[in-house]
């Protein structure tokens, strides 16, 4: 299959490797042609244009620093849109805001082509691994015809995630979680070695946890707040309540400040408040479920069952 592909940084190199290596044409197109020389030593040939890429390809990818970028590439002067050719696919792996991937999406389908916004987590090293985690939003039967392509960058962990720009949503959702979840990391790592803890004891309490062991996504979440079912409890609200604020009492003892651990001290707290005390600790999560506008955030059994989930029947 001729394959395009437009940015060879840190993530771009690895990703067009792992389409080269499994025996695609590739055109090259980047803004420092010395980028691409390893890529022509291998047979990939050399484009000077956005547009000249998309001329030669079925499918162009783009993995670029940011959405102005995204927009220059794919719809600026000698960009994509105006050398793709009909029935063509576009897909863009660089994290944009959702409304720009509908804005190009609209464009390139008022053209006779085709537009998926499909970004990417894992950084450089998965990236040449061929590991990425990959979602991609678009037409189903776009996405269908591209998995092949997807999966070389991404083995196992290509996911379709619904219409256009959805692909998008759960990149900013996955970033927002990851570096809000750095800095609780970060409160607990400081108190604990101010405490007393070598950094290595913290590292292994934390990685044999539920969350550093995954089992939060794999079962503990599916087993409550995706089937809105808190009992019995699993960790009762007020245990989670009295564990808190022992650590919270400690990050005074040495001075530590601990901004995210004590507001989750406080969600803990209104929750009690509604005479959730006996229920599991994981029905405080629908507070925000009420301030997001009663939004519900449920998937049937069946659903997860399909994602590996495999519900033990210890309710």
């Amino acid at each position: 299959m001729n394959i395009g592909f437009i940015g060879l940084g840190r993530m771009g190199s690895g990703m067009a490797d792992n389409i080269i290596r499994a025996g695609h044409s590739l055109t090259l197109y980047a803004r420092r042609p010395e980028t691409v020389k390893s890529f022509i030593e291998r047979g990939a040939a050399w484009a000077d244009s956005p547009k000249a890429v998309a001329a030669a390809s079925e499918i162009v990818c783009t993995c670029v620093s940011g959405p102005k970028d995204v927009e220059a590439i794919a719809l600026g002067k000698d960009s994509i849109i105006e050398g793709i050719k009909k029935d063509a696919v576009y897909i863009e792996f660089s994290t944009i805001p959702p409304e720009l991937a509908r804005k190009v999406y609209q464009a390139f389908k008022e053209k006779g082509a085709h537009m998926m916004d499909a970004p990417v987590s894992g950084g450089p090293p998965l990236a040449w691994a061929g590991k990425l985690a990959i979602m991609a939003g678009g037409d189903e039967e776009i996405f269908e015809r591209c998995k092949p392509i997807l999966e070389l960058m991404g083995r196992n962990k290509v996911a379709y995630t619904g219409k256009i720009g959805s692909g998008s949503i759960c990149k900013n959702m996955q970033v927002a979680m990851l570096y809000t979840v750095q800095l609780v990391i970060a409160e607990c790592l400081t108190l604990g070695v101010k405490a007393g803890v070598k950094p290595i004891s913290l590292w292994r309490a934390f990685k044999d946890s539920v969350v550093g062991t995954g089992d939060l996504w794999r079962q503990t979440l599916p087993d409550t707040l995706f089937q809105n079912r808190f009992e019995p409890a699993s960790m009762l609200l007020n245990l989670a309540i009295k564990d808190m604020d022992q650590a919270i009492s400690l990050g005074r003892e040495f001075e530590v400040p601990m901004a995210m651990v004590s507001l989750t001290l406080q969600e803990l707290l209104a929750a009690k408040n509604r005479g959730w005390g006996e229920k599991d600790v994981r029905i405080s999560m629908l507070l925000q479920e009420e301030r997001a506008g009663n939004i519900e955030v449920r998937i049937p059994s069946v659903e997860m069952e399909k994602e590996g989930y495999v519900n033990l029947e210890k309710w």
